[in-house]
């Protein structure tokens, strides 16, 4: 239990380098030992959730070479690491699970790929420091274009190149931030960070606060906020069901960078810079979300469609966190579980709906519609039957419950886990009483809107790919294929069931995250902070 902090970091990190070294051709040898690596994660994950909500929450910090917090390498697993670890082991294993009938062979080195994938991803979430979180977001945009690459392709290669092009550029505005951020204040750990914003001179607060808007920007950049995620819908449209299942996620560490560094940094205690921008946030997330409504309406392809909903999504989960009060960051929290699991679901079938299809059947079905054409095809032919008795395969069924229930999750409909997530957002800034700020109702505006927009555009896709221009053929689908997007589908109706016991983890996390004296102290002394069921002090 002492090394569970550190164990997600270690286990992808052997398993990928493991990989590099047996031969290519035994993929079905590295699928096994990749597929254990992914459930043994996600056991992990699940493990270190439950370890984090002992009690009254305990904060394990995990010390490397046993050196100060000031000084050395420091690991830190709290509810909000935990939770994000268990999205990452789910979203692992359904993913890896998709790609073993065909997109692991679809080019090299998939599978230490993935592996490393898993590694940045977690390593962001449990690291303690700026320059260390540098350190694992390039392990993970690494790995992440090696996959975006997979498969190759003229339209993979281009918008893949785009992508690493724009990371590069955000890579290099985390360096400048973080370089200007330790000039200023001596210190890279964020706890230490915290305390000691408050007591920087005035001359040197201006300087920090240059410092972090400039590593903001490499957050929001990898979070897609308008007008930095102009390349975010084609670059996922692009890539491989599998590796945009797992790539989907890396939207969510920009959101989970801002909302650690910015309660963490700029909460109540940071004096003068308390709070400090919490308005860009609000903005830029509402502005998203209106450009994420207009993407999701102006395409016809189902996959550059799954690519604008995360737009919505890292545009709601902005606008909500820069509203800056603790029972809206519950919602926050459940939301982003939600959309997590619902985006990466939908990624998966979308290539098991097109599949079968001629190419450019989104374009002919508008264009026929537009223009008027084939209304006629299925009439009555005077046999008493037009239209009737056609069974419907249970493959397409099937396929056709999975794409409503995406829809409804990712538009935010009742019953499902998508509203009560907009719900647990909205609640709380509406019961302010009369004197409910503009903000708040335009930001419920927002959030109405982009779910009619996206049901809109699910509805009209839908129709034209299950009904319009069905496939030629069936699809083929196996069950390997399927069997993770029912899982992803199953977990948010499992969140929809046990909302209560999920909402009252998500606002704990919250309270912790806005009164981070347990994280600052566990960090800076060594020494778990927990209730009175946490066991001793090492």
């Amino acid at each position: 239990m002492d090394h569970l902090t550190i164990a997600p970091i270690v286990v992808p990190l052997l398993v990928g380098a493991v990989m590099m070294l047996i031969d290519e051709r035994q993929r079905t040898l590295k699928a096994v030992i990749g597929m254990g690596s992914a459930l043994a994660l996600l056991g992990l994950a699940i493990l270190a959730l439950t370890v984090a909500d002992a009690g009254a929450g305990v904060v394990r910090v995990y010390r490397l070479g046993n050196w100060p917090a000031s000084f050395g390498i420091v690991l830190v697993l709290d509810r909000f690491a935990a939770l994000m670890l268990v999205l990452t082991g789910i979203l692992g294993v359904a993913a890896l699970t998709f790609s073993l009938p065909r997109w692991q062979k679809a080019g090299a080195h998939f599978h230490p790929l993935f592996q490393f994938q898993l590694m940045g991803l977690n390593g962001a979430f449990l690291t303690g420091d700026l320059f260390n979180l540098f350190v694992f977001f390039e392990i993970m945009l690494a790995a992440s274009y090696g996959l975006a690459l997979h498969g190759s392709g003229l339209a993979r290669v281009r918008a893949g190149l785009h992508y690493v092009a724009i990371n590069l550029s955000a890579s290099l505005l985390f360096l400048i931030g973080v370089s200007m951020i330790y000039g200023v204040s001596g210190t890279l750990n964020m706890a230490d960070l915290a305390g000691r914003v408050a007591s920087l001179a005035s001359e040197d607060r201006g300087l920090l606060e240059a410092g972090a808007a400039i590593l903001g920007l490499a957050f929001l950049i990898k979070a897609g906020m308008w007008p930095l995620g102009f390349w975010l819908p084609n670059t996922y449209s692009t890539l491989g069901s599998a590796s945009a299942a797992i790539v989907s996620i890396l939207s969510k560490v920009g959101i989970y960078a801002v909302l650690r560094l910015w309660l963490l940094v700029f909460g109540e205690g940071a004096g003068a810079s308390s709070g400090f921008g919490g308005t860009v946030l609000l903005i830029g997330g509402l502005l998203t979300i209106g450009f994420g409504c207009i993407a999701v309406l102006a395409t016809q392809n189902m996959a550059r469609l799954a690519g604008a909903t995360v737009l919505v999504s890292s545009g709601t989960l902005l606008a909500a966190i820069g509203a800056g009060q603790m029972a809206v960051t519950g919602g926050v929290l459940f939301y982003l579980t939600s959309s997590v699991m619902a985006v990466a679901g939908f990624f998966l079938l979308v290539e098991l709906v097109e599949r079968g299809r001629a190419v450019g059947a989104d374009v002919l079905a508008v264009t026929r519609e537009a223009f008027g054409e084939g209304d006629d095809e299925d009439a009555d032919d005077g046999g008493g039957g037009g239209g009737a008795g056609v069974p419907i395969p249970a493959t397409m069924a099937i396929l056709g419950i999975g794409f409503m229930s995406s829809a409804l999750l990712l538009a935010g409909l009742p019953p499902l886990s998508g509203f009560l997530a907009k719900f647990a957002i909205l609640s709380p800034l509406l019961a302010a009483g009369p004197e409910v700020p503009v903000t708040t109702w335009i930001l419920l505006a927002a959030l109405v809107l982009s779910g009619l927009a996206t049901v809109v555009a699910m509805t009209r896709v839908g129709i034209d790919a299950f009904w319009a221009s069905p496939a030629a053929e069936v699809p083929r689908v196996r069950v390997a294929e399927i069997a993770p997007v029912l899982l992803l589908l199953a977990l948010n109706l499992a969140l929809t069931i046990q909302a209560g016991p999920a909402m009252r983890y998500m606002e704990d996390t919250a309270r912790a995250l806005h009164a981070p004296q347990d994280y600052n102290g566990a960090v800076l002394s060594g020494i778990p902070t927990a209730g009175p069921t946490a066991g001793g002090a090492r």
